[in-house]
């Protein structure tokens, strides 16, 4: 699928749109993309990168979602990410990233609605974001967005690998 959008510089209403456009086509996320993508996450604030996003494991994850993460591509280069998932309930999208001359014109907006539309047609009625506390700009893009914040939730994790600390057993 093709999208145009305008190349633009600049915060909101002040954002000057050259007037050339910049055709980008967003298509599925291969595993050949890969190091351009890593690359795209390493370079963008907010998106923080563990033992789940290495070669690997963006493979599996890959193959156990296909078809659902997607990229952004301009002039050869890839200018945008999305990794997008479900686990039979509810969808997840991860490490949205866009290059800082891509922004704000549509591209990260337009990854994340053919995501959504993606996981409506698998059958998925929710979806979740995973966001940093202090990711201030992405808080601002995921509300804009039509994003709400869940304030009654947290996140709570374990890791699976490794050694785990004891916790004492309790007596009844």
């Amino acid at each position: 699928m093709n999208i145009t959008t305008r190349f633009c510089r600049g915060p909101g209403k002040n954002r000057v749109c050259l007037p050339r456009a910049l055709k980008a086509s967003v298509r599925v996320f291969r595993i050949s993309d890969y190091d351009a993508v890593l690359a795209l996450w390493q370079g963008t604030k907010g998106v923080g990168l563990n033992e789940s996003d290495t070669r690997p494991a963006i493979m599996a994850y890959l193959q156990r979602n296909p078809r659902l993460s997607l990229v952004a591509e301009a002039d050869g280069q890839i200018v945008g990410a999305i990794l997008c998932g479900h686990d039979g309930r509810r969808g997840y999208l991860h490490h949205l990233a866009v290059s800082k001359p891509h922004r704000r014109c549509g591209l990260g907006r337009r990854l994340v609605e053919t995501c959504l539309a993606n996981l409506r047609q698998a059958g998925i009625p929710k979806c979740n974001i995973f966001i940093f506390a202090d990711n201030a700009e992405g808080m601002k893009f995921w509300a804009r967005t039509g994003w709400r914040l869940r304030k009654e939730l947290r996140l709570m994790q374990v890791q699976l690998g490794g050694p785990r600390r004891a916790v004492p057993a309790r007596t009844c």
